[in-house]
């Protein structure tokens, strides 16, 4: 089932996780949605996860491994 999570353009914010610009928040809310209707249950961590990987804070392998972990949950 479909779940809408809380994405506050204007304060770029999903689900209370900061974004430092619209481009970045609107794409990676782009993939969240994507992901969720294969089953994805967003976090706060998992959207940090997300963010940090998008902007270049983390690296693929470093995300697979956080992933791996269950880091976002």
């Amino acid at each position: 089932m479909y779940k809408p999570i809380d994405i506050n353009r204007n304060n770029l914010t999903i689900m209370g996780v900061q974004f430092s610009d619209l481009k970045t928040l609107e794409s990676t809310a782009n993939a969240i949605g994507s992901n969720m209707f294969e089953g994805f249950n967003p976090t706060q961590k998992g959207i940090t996860l997300i963010r940090d990987y998008v902007v270049g804070k983390i690296t693929f392998a470093e995300f697979i491994k956080f992933a791996k972990e269950k880091k976002y949950v």
